[in-house]
């Protein structure tokens, strides 16, 4: 009985003991001094920031303070969702409070240094407090506020035992343009509604405030018209294809034309509201008069051509000859006809309800690519010429966009086109988007045009961003770096004249929404900070060091992002006796490149690279991957030799 008493004596023991480190166990997470220690990752950089002395520790009970305002009741939202969904903290929402958490203050006198959209935002060892001139200003400091938060915080789900605590700051923030935009094409592949609500939700957290779509392409017109049904029963379906857009074989006519989709005006409007409440400007494009085979497609009359009536939306085959550089010659006539009164009849029903769906001032009307072949054999468009004195081709698509913009106006709004509509003179109230180099964007400005710079050098997302053989094959390529180095506003500019820059965008080769967001991230990074932040705030090696941070942000928060920074960039060349040199060059500093020539996998271990090595005479295949210490940092990377011979021809 005596053992059977001490047997029962020492389990109870245990278990308190047991119970008691279960209740003594220390939260997960940094201490005040690795806190402090840690270097602060916003991105885009604010235009001040102060790290002081100490942390802030979020309590059990979070309290927001901020007076009753629709207009606050988005990054109300915003901060509660985020910081009780990960935290599992009980948030409330007070119009007056003793001790509150986080305060948001709307100033009763405007802070002229902030404008309408920046902010202040103080992190201190008892309390946070955000103030702004403007609910959008509270909204961008939300977001910064969200960024001083552990990486843990992007969690969809709970996470234990974590003590959240910030780093103390004092930040003044805001931005250097208006406009900061992100083109979003869901013509060549149609996103649904929500995709494109994930898209805002994405881009505003880099406070970005214009998405740009573009609604109306070869490969599907995606806007509801009414009174224009076939727009939308035919011209918003395709053949469904997947593997090299620009490389598919015709469909054939017994292929379902299912693949596709189209926004009805009341999903229209509920974009618009979605993006206003996170303080998101809607831009709309309808791209006239070239790209416009979908248009076509469904109202054949509106065509120089009397074969578009055989015309069907673009799936993806080749439909341009791009081989004599621009304008391309056509394959099949994809423009609208300048010369046909139809055709403006039918701009005029369509604008008028664009301009009464989006409440944004612009309307863009594309205007870039527009080939001519057609035009120029065209009696119409001779006739045309003739009737106007109009001397070259050019100045018809000139007249196209004067009588294109009066139709915008007449409906309140202002017309926006792409830098091509310079080429055969302009009206001087068009707002140009310059895409193809800074040039013309310098030019528009300086002749006193609105000007957005979005130059296909910086700004082009659809471009490939690291190897070839890692990306899906696009005609160029943009690293991040590269991208980073996007000045929306050079020296020799008239400034006033330059309202925005944006990022673009384009889908051919992006047939999902995971793809989209490769492409994005980190590039738009970049972007936002060349949009946002004092010039003399970029550099390069912190913004790495901020990136890193955010990938771990992006993972927790699973939205996808392309690692190529941790890929080398390769080049190749002959040596004076011809000999094949391979050139590996890291993006960023910190990395060891390992390679083999001999079919095996390469680790740390492996021969490092130091100088352009020469392959094998014999090898077939060179293997690359990069190191940081001992860790795999970059893809395990796979070229053939063969490959590599024909990049140095």
């Amino acid at each position: 009985m005596k053992k059977l008493i001490l047997m029962i004596s020492f389990c109870i023991a245990v278990a308190n003991l047991y119970a008691q480190n279960i209740v003594s166990e220390p939260e997960i997470g940094d201490t005040e001094s690795t806190v402090s220690q840690t270097p602060v990752a916003i991105i885009p950089e604010p235009v001040s920031l102060m790290k002081k002395t100490g942390t802030f520790t979020l309590p059990e009970n979070v309290i927001i303070q901020a007076v009753k305002s629709a207009e606050l009741k988005q990054s109300i939202t915003f901060l509660s969702d985020r910081i009780g969904t990960s935290t599992g903290k009980f948030v409330s929402v007070v119009n007056n409070a003793t001790h509150p958490t986080i305060k948001l203050i709307l100033n009763s006198q405007a802070d002229p240094q902030l404008g309408n959209e920046g902010y202040k935002l103080n992190v201190n060892p008892t309390q946070i407090v955000i103030t702004a001139n403007k609910p959008a200003g509270i909204f961008w400091g939300a977001q910064s506020l969200i960024q001083l938060f552990p990486i843990e915080i992007e969690s969809k789900e709970l996470i234990d035992n974590r003590k959240w605590r910030l780093p103390c700051v004092d930040v003044v923030d805001y931005p250097k343009l208006g406009w900061r935009g992100l083109m979003f094409d869901v013509a060549r592949h149609f996103f649904t509604k929500d995709e494109v609500k994930r898209f805002i939700d994405d881009m505003v957290r880099y406070k970005f405030n214009l998405l740009h779509l573009h609604l109306a392409d070869d490969e599907g017109w995606r806007i509801e018209i009414k009174g224009l049904p076939k727009l939308t029963e035919v011209g918003a379906w395709s053949v469904k294809k997947v593997g090299t857009f620009g490389d598919f074989v015709p469909p054939t006519a017994d292929e379902p034309r299912t693949y596709g989709g189209f926004y009805t005006q009341d999903d229209i409007k509920e974009l618009v509201q979605y993006a206003q409440e996170r303080f998101v400007n809607i831009l709309p494009e309808i791209d006239v008069p070239g790209h416009s085979l979908a248009i076509i497609a469904s109202y054949p009359e509106l065509s120089c051509t009397p074969d578009a009536v055989n015309y069907k939306v673009r799936s993806g085959e080749k439909i341009m000859d791009w081989s004599r550089g621009a304008p391309p010659i056509a394959l099949v006539d994809n423009t609208l006809c300048p010369a046909n009164e139809k055709v403006y009849n039918f701009l005029d029903t369509v604008i008028t309800q664009i301009a009464q769906l989006f409440p944004f001032d612009y309307i863009h009307m594309g205007g870039d690519e527009a080939s001519h072949n057609f035009w120029e054999k065209n009696d119409q468009v001779k006739a045309l010429m003739q009737r106007e004195n109009l001397k070259t081709i050019p100045q018809v698509q000139a007249y196209f966009e004067k009588r294109v913009e009066q139709i915008v106006m007449a409906k309140g709004k202002k017309f926006m086109g792409w830098d091509e509509i310079l080429d055969g003179g302009v009206s001087p109230t068009a707002a140009v988007m310059s895409w193809r180099g800074m040039k013309y964007g310098i030019q528009a400005a300086n002749d006193k045009h609105n000007v957005v710079m979005s130059p296909t050098e910086f700004a082009y997302l659809d471009y490939m961003q690291a190897d070839v053989v890692t990306e899906p094959r696009v005609y160029a390529s943009l690293r991040l770096n590269k991208a980073y180095q996007f000045n929306p506003v050079p020296a020799s500019v008239n400034a006033q004249y330059v309202i925005g820059g944006q990022a673009n965008l384009w889908t051919e080769q992006i047939f999902n929404f995971r793809q989209v967001q490769y492409m994005l991230w980190p590039r738009a990074f970049a972007i936002s900070e060349s949009v946002w932040s004092p010039i003399e705030k970029k550099n390069w090696t912190n913004f790495v060091q901020r990136t890193e941070e955010h990938f771990k942000r992006l993972d927790l928060a699973e939205t996808k992002y392309s690692p190529a920074i941790y890929d080398p960039m390769i080049s190749v060349k002959r040596s004076p006796d011809k000999q094949l040199m391979i050139e590996l060059t890291p993006e960023i500093d910190g990395l060891d490149i390992y390679y083999s020539f001999d079919n095996s996998t390469p680790d740390r271990f492996y021969p490092k690279y130091t100088a352009a090595i020469v392959p094998p005479k014999d090898a077939s295949i060179l293997r690359i991957i990069t190191y940081k210490g001992k860790q795999p940092a970059g893809r395990l990377i796979s070229i053939p030799v063969t490959d590599l011979q024909k990049r140095s021809r």
